[in-house]
């Protein structure tokens, strides 16, 4: 009886340490299931993804200034006013220039009625063709003094040169400007136009260019595509190009108005070469002289270490597999040196553009 209680007492006790055993490695396996960053294998010859910082600017912003100087009389807008093409802004004391018209309009008379006797003299033969000249070049210039006081009298008037909204108001009643120093800036309530700053590496790439698209925080769920207007042909004192690009189709002018911040997209057209594709070089494990890649079955959940020939690192930190995998193929691109092949992985969610960081 003694034998068979210590028996039944040894079978428990193994019975219960496989249990265990069981227990912990079915633990083990599900702490084994780790999460992985991965990302599709592109063609050589595919768009490769870049983005620059941008912002709204208005597709015509403008300085208004007077063509004559003085002292201002009265400024008629206040900024963020709308204000339609040919509206007048503001305008100038017009007492000088009223003087001096009433002055050349006086001499203009005078120099009229003379001429006048003159030619009608040298028609009946009276003075001599020196004379006649004298005095119908003498009117010629009269007259286009006059002209000329007659717009300066009314240049002392601003008027609004396109539709828009007044930006800054610079000076004010009673302050005196010279001429073409502007008065206020003004831009206009038509489409926004969005400007960034590239690199010299991406402004030689220009015609490589794919597409371009642009999110803002306003409206977080929605991406607009853009196209190039123009691009400057000097970089700046930081070697940066000024690019300009005009949002296609429609979109909310209320929301998106000139001065917010934006992230561009662009995509550009890799070189071409015959073989191959490219993948984050950070998805390349390095085993002495060998590589590989792990790929990621997403049916099974699991990743299987493949070897590949690698060939050149471009400078957006991608690297050509010339040998061992497809386009399209999706490979784990982060922490592979920390993988097994076959092990159970579990692809981590992807990031959209318009949330950036996963905050939203």
């Amino acid at each position: 009886m003694q034998r068979i209680t210590s028996w039944l007492t040894a079978t428990t006790m193994i019975v219960a340490c496989m249990v265990m055993t069981a227990c912990g490695s079915k633990q083990t396996q599900t702490e084994d299931i780790q999460y992985v960053k991965t990302v599709q294998a592109k063609r050589i010859g595919d768009a490769a993804e870049l983005n620059y910082p941008g912002r709204t600017k208005s597709s015509e912003e403008v300085n208004v200034a007077f063509r004559v100087s003085g002292p201002i009389q009265r400024v008629l807008v206040d900024e963020g006013q709308f204000v339609m093409k040919g509206q007048l802004i503001a305008e100038l004391d017009p007492r000088d220039y009223q003087v001096q018209l009433s002055a050349t309009q006086a001499e203009y008379e005078q120099i009229k009625a003379d001429a006048e006797r003159v030619m009608a003299l040298y028609n009946e033969n009276g003075t001599t063709a020196s004379n006649y000249d004298r005095a119908r070049y003498g009117l010629q210039q009269i007259t286009e003094k006059l002209a000329h006081h007659k717009n300066q009298l009314a240049d002392t008037h601003l008027y609004a040169p396109i539709s828009g909204y007044i930006q800054n108001k610079m000076h004010k009643s009673g302050e005196t400007v010279s001429a073409g120093m502007p008065v206020v800036s003004m831009f206009n309530a038509g489409d926004v136009e969005i400007e960034v700053f590239v690199p010299a590496s991406d402004y030689a790439r220009q015609n490589d260019l794919v597409s371009a698209t642009c999110s803002f925080d306003v409206t977080p769920d929605k991406v607009y595509p853009l196209e190039i207007v123009r691009v400057s042909k000097e970089a700046n004192a930081s070697q940066l190009y000024a690019a300009r690009l005009r949002i296609k189709g429609d979109y909310d002018h209320k929301k998106i108005t000139p001065g917010m911040s934006t992230m561009v997209y662009v995509s550009y057209r890799e070189p071409n070469e015959e073989d191959g594709v490219t993948v984050p070089v950070t998805a390349i494990n390095h085993r002495g002289e060998a590589s590989s890649v792990f790929v990621f079955d997403a049916k099974q959940g699991v990743v299987n270490e493949r070897k590949v020939e690698v060939g050149r690192i471009d400078l957006d930190g991608n690297i050509q597999v010339l040998k061992g995998l497809k386009p399209q193929e999706t490979v784990v691109c982060a922490g592979v040196r920390y993988l097994t092949d076959g092990q159970r992985v579990k692809e981590m969610e992807k990031t959209s553009k318009a949330n950036v960081g996963g905050l939203l």
